[in-house]
């Protein structure tokens, strides 16, 4: 047994202890289970460390326990990886451990059966899933951070470029979320690891310079604590906890970049903290300090009366200490025990599910946050724009206390308006709005609110509505979400004309009868691939610019030219009769005219090696044999598949891609050797990618395997051709 087999064994027992400590004996022979199958299905799987797979879902299970979770999160977690990176299915989960469980994993799950255009696609895709995941259970959140703490544990094993991309990801999307969820245990540790990464000098400078005046640093906290605890004694206050602790590397880091200070001019690098039984308490220890030490102007911060949206609740003060002739800043944080314990693991800390609470799929008030981002998804189909206003949205820590003329606080990031103040009370409040006061004063919309500020919203139920301009006046996500929202939906009519104006007129020019191409499988296809509802709906999107024409045509041509079986349609029209003959080319099981239909994902043509899935209520469907969507599929629905005597009529759809060198007359070589091979061009789409070569994206209509070869390598021929290579849809 090697090393590095040891070190897995010891996780693992070490692991199976701590569940028989903390859980009862049902619920460990449950994590077990859990275990046992997680273990048989990464066999033979090792991480990039060397270590058995087994290793990696066992320490996310064992973060989660520190958390407190409950036993269906940490089976779940065990089981993350499982449907994704094995055989085991999700059919299997739902089977043997329930739906619940099977749910937290699918959450979880990437998206990595879904062919993506480019990265930043597949973030905002991965986010988006994530997002909603979160609203139905939150545990998805939980389970998916304590996924990455580990990954970033293990990150020098990686490449560094790797390295670069996971670490600024983690510090961009989940360090945030953590630090919105209140868990500043794994916020603080996923900064720091970041920090290693992105910016090593720092970090080594901040750690090394920390370690040569630890000593020195100590010494002068726990001198304070001292008195600390003989003053609280004084005062009668005798059931306390206090102790010293140096700030995390990341927020020394940012405050040295923020001041544009060194190390050795950043004083407050420990902060002492005082826990104490009841929130009067903590008053009274505030009072004894304050008493005795002179607090710093403009550093006070009552998180008690006014928590932060996190439910972070505490005492902040910073006060002037005198050691050996010098004076220090030290800063204080005074809380109960059960503050500390939300401060520590946040939202765990309220977890309804191990207090026999029901409600899994309720939204807890206090992630009202995520119903704001999941409202970006309905307006928002473009991935940059949604992942940037997700990355301002829970990255945005600088917060405003406002107030409304009764008196009730309202929470608002730094910088946002009057304006994002209506929106912040109601969509209609903001929609109706005619005008705000700031302080019993009439003030523009933009004026931007500070802390302490009492603020008015008048409304005229007559009001028309926002206009665009308010666009560019508000500065939170939220708001600039339901401006959209007003738009989109007012105006909905008018976009859905437009929208249906602007593919019948783009059909036309291609010369390709509406008819033939807004068939209700083509309207499916797009409505499925951009997750609209109904057709309205993808008119309404062309129509108002969220999604482009181009997009959709696309889709639509392309459906149209794989073979669609149409049936019950008396007499068959030329498209149904093409149809039939295209299904009549495959032997299913050795049985012929069988319903059959063409998988989107690969295109399969004549010659290629293919296979049949038994859909529910469509027939089977036929994928080529490297379809990369087979393993995911239910493999006892399988069945052979072969192809039959084909009509030389009957012809079919292929895709292929051609990356060049940035010619200006290389598309017109492309389209020459294509015409020259007398088979019909149905789409081209071409682009430039990031290396500045130009990639054309090619469907025709061929009749045979050979056929497509051998357009391929004609135009391998052209000189500059880099690649080709037939695309999986």
């Amino acid at each position: 047994m090697n090393l590095e087999q040891e070190k897995a064994e010891v996780t693992i027992a070490n692991f199976l202890s701590k569940v028989k400590h903390y859980y009862h004996a049902h619920e460990v022979r449950r994590i077990e289970s859990a275990f046992d199958v997680a273990n048989k299905a990464h066999q033979g799987q090792f991480r990039a460390s060397g270590r058995p797979y087994i290793t990696h879902p066992t320490i996310v299970a064992d973060i989660l326990i520190d958390m407190g979770l409950d036993v269906s999160t940490v089976c779940a977690a065990l089981l993350h990886d499982t449907v994704e990176d094995t055989y085991v299915t999700d059919a299997d989960l739902r089977s043997k451990f329930g739906d619940e469980i099977a749910d937290l994993v699918a959450g979880v799950t990437k998206l990595d059966k879904i062919q993506f255009h480019n990265k930043e696609e597949e973030q905002a895709e991965n986010m988006r899933k994530m997002f909603f995941a979160m609203a139905k259970d939150i545990r998805v959140m939980l389970i998916k951070l304590a996924d990455r703490l580990h990954n970033m544990r293990s990150l020098m094993y990686l490449s560094p470029e790797k390295q670069q991309t996971i670490a600024k990801e983690t510090l961009d999307i989940f360090s945030p979320i953590a630090g919105r969820l209140g868990i500043s245990s794994i916020k603080s540790e996923l900064e720091d690891l970041c920090l290693k990464y992105l910016d090593n000098d720092a970090y080594t400078a901040i750690s090394q310079g920390i370690a040569l005046k630890k000593q020195e640093r100590e010494t002068i906290v726990q001198s304070f604590i001292e008195q600390v605890k003989a003053e609280l004694k004084d005062s009668k206050i005798d059931d306390f906890y206090i102790y010293g602790r140096t700030k995390h590397f990341y927020s020394i880091y940012k405050k040295m970049k923020r001041q544009n200070k060194t190390l050795e001019q950043v004083y407050d690098l420990t902060a002492v903290r005082v826990l104490v039984d009841t929130i009067k308490d903590c008053y009274a220890v505030l009072g004894a300090i304050h008493a005795c030490w002179k607090p710093m102007p403009g550093r006070f911060k009552d998180y008690i009366a006014v928590p932060k949206p996190n439910m972070y609740q505490s005492l902040h003060t910073t006060v002037i200490i005198e050691y050996e002739k010098h004076t220090y800043p030290i800063e204080v944080q005074i809380r109960t025990h059960e503050m500390h314990k939300i401060a520590e693991y946040g939202i765990a800390a309220h977890w309804k599910y191990k207090e026999g609470i029901s409600g899994a799929t309720a939204m807890d008030d206090k992630l009202g946050w995520v119903k704001e981002v999941l409202s970006y998804d309905n307006d928002l189909k473009d991935s940059t724009e949604f992942l940037d206003l997700i990355r301002k949205d829970i990255s945005n820590t600088n917060e405003v206390y406002v107030f409304t003329p009764t008196g009730d606080v309202k929470i608002m990031q730094a910088g946002a308006t009057a304006l994002d103040f209506a929106y912040i009370i109601h969509s209609q409040v903001g929609n109706k709005c005619v005008g705000i006061k700031v302080n019993n004063k009439i003030v523009p919309l933009e004026c931007v609110l500070k802390t302490g500020d009492t603020v008015e919203v008048m409304t005229n139920p007559n009001a028309k509505g926002p206009s665009r301009d308010w666009l560019k006046i508000v500065k939170t996500p939220s708001a600039k979400a339901k401006i959209r929202q007003f738009f989109k939906r007012e105006l909905k009519d008018e976009y859905i004309r437009t929208g249906k104006s602007m593919i019948e007129r783009d059909a036309k020019h291609r010369g390709i009868a509406v008819s033939e191409l807004l068939t209700s499988e083509g309207i499916q296809a797009v409505c499925d691939r951009y997750m609209f509802s109904n057709v309205d709906e993808m008119y309404a999107a062309v129509g108002y610019g969220s999604i482009s024409l181009q997009q959709v045509m696309l889709k639509l041509i392309a459906t149209a030219n794989k073979g669609i079986t149409v049936t019950n349609v008396q007499p068959p029209s030329p498209r149904a009769k093409q149809s039939h003959n295209k299904q009549s080319t495959v032997i299913v099981k050795g049985v012929e005219d069988l319903l059959v239909r063409f998988s989107r994902c690969c295109s399969p043509v004549p010659g290629d090696e293919i296979v049949g899935y038994i859909s529910r209520g469509r027939g089977v469907c036929v994928h080529r044999a490297d379809c990369p969507a087979i393993k995911n599929l239910e493999s006892e629905r399988l069945v052979r598949a072969e192809w039959a005597n084909m009509d030389h009529n009957t012809t079919f759809p292929a895709s292929i891609e051609i990356i060049s060198e940035d010619r200006g007359d290389i598309f017109a070589e492309i389209t020459k050797t294509i015409a020259n091979e007398n088979l019909p061009l149905l789409a081209i789409n071409a682009r430039k990618d990031r290396k500045g070569n130009a990639i054309a994206s090619i469907t025709v209509e061929i009749s045979n395997h050979e056929q497509v070869n051998q357009l391929m390598n004609k135009v391998r021929s052209i000189p500059a051709v880099i690649s080709v290579y037939r695309t999986k849809g």
